[in-house]
């Protein structure tokens, strides 16, 4: 059976009706008055003549197989329904400066928080395909980065290339993009909840991933919390790295890198507030694994079942009308500039 992909295109027809009507129409000849007509010789018109009478018809042949071919028919080859179990999930992952803190490396491996974050964020999502997910990042102030999608390779593409801002100094040798290296907890959790509120399933959670403390932003923690709880928005808080002092990587004048330990601070008592105000749940990550066990308790959330239809294969007919299509208008275009202005 055919279908037509882009069906509102064989509404060119309309105009392409009107152009044959006017093209085909009969027309006013001119004659002479010659009584005897029975004198006159039989008419038998010429090749040319008829080709002439011919032109019109490949125009509008060629132009009408061109509005089909826009139309995308297709034939189906294989369809099937598939019903699976969804859920919205919605990533709000902190990019501060402190990020960039090594203490989850692997030990054949150096890595950055951020990077064991999107190591362990990729594979969760290639775990759940039936899922809408999306990504919020913040820093100084939140960015929505995809909003909720079943495009995983997109979205994944996108996850790749995120980045923790640089510091760009000044000539007073200060940081000139200080606020962008702070963390916005609240404003990144407000903005996770604005693009999933209105996500057209039962579960909808907020998966926030943060090191550090809020520190900047126009949206309190707490108060984002209480307005993900009034939109029926689980969230999830994951506190990424340990108190103390934590590996950080920086390089001397000469740009030789060496590892430094700075003070870092994960605001515990908040992220657990939060998850505890929406009804979800606080996970504390020390290493790869405790990233791993706190994705996979996500997993068992309550899903909403959807049927799904699947079009498996197709075939495309556009390119084989495309083909007659522009020999039909060649050749049209051909007698017209040679038969037609021949016998005229």
């Amino acid at each position: 059976m055919i279908h037509f992909q882009q069906p509102l295109a064989l509404l060119l027809f309309l105009p392409l009706a009107a152009a044959a009507l006017a093209l085909l129409r009969p027309r006013r000849v001119s004659a002479l008055l010659f009584a005897p007509a029975a004198w006159l010789p039989a008419p038998t018109p010429g090749w040319r003549v008829l080709a002439a009478n011919l032109v019109p018809f490949l125009w509008l042949a060629g132009i009408a197989l061109c509005i089909i071919a826009l139309a995308r028919p297709q034939t189906i080859l294989s369809k099937s329904s598939r019903r699976s179990d969804a859920i919205a999930i919605q990533m709000a992952v902190d990019v501060s400066g402190s990020m960039q803190a090594l203490d989850l490396s692997l030990r054949d491996k150096t890595r950055t928080r951020l990077d064991a974050v999107k190591e362990e964020f990729a594979r969760f999502v290639s775990l759940r395909p039936d899922d809408l997910v999306g990504l919020v990042t913040f820093g100084g102030f939140a960015t929505s980065r995809v909003p909720l999608t079943l495009d995983h390779a997109a979205l994944l593409h996108v996850l790749s290339g995120v980045q923790i801002p640089r510091q760009n100094l000044g000539s007073d040798g200060r940081v000139a993009n200080e606020e962008e290296l702070l963390t916005a907890v609240g404003d990144g959790l407000a903005t996770a909840c604005a693009r999933i509120a209105d996500a057209p399933v039962k579960s909808r959670i907020v998966v926030l991933l943060s090191d550090g403390e809020s520190n900047t932003g126009v949206v309190k923690p707490l108060e984002a919390a209480k307005a993900a709880k009034a939109l029926g928005i689980k969230v999830y808080t994951i506190g990424v790295g340990s108190n103390g002092k934590a590996p950080f990587m920086a390089r001397d004048m000469f740009g030789s890198s060496f590892v430094v330990y700075q003070p870092v601070s994960i605001d515990e008592k908040t992220l657990s507030e939060i998850a505890g105000i929406t009804g979800g749940r606080y996970f504390n990550v020390r290493d790869h694994k405790g990233m791993e066990q706190a994705l996979n308790e996500i997993s068992k959330l309550e899903k909403t079942r959807i049927d799904r239809e699947v079009f498996n294969l197709y075939r495309e007919w556009a390119a084989w009308l495309l083909a007659p299509a522009a020999a039909l208008i060649a050749l049209a275009a051909i007698m017209g500039m040679t038969i037609t202005r021949a016998i005229a």
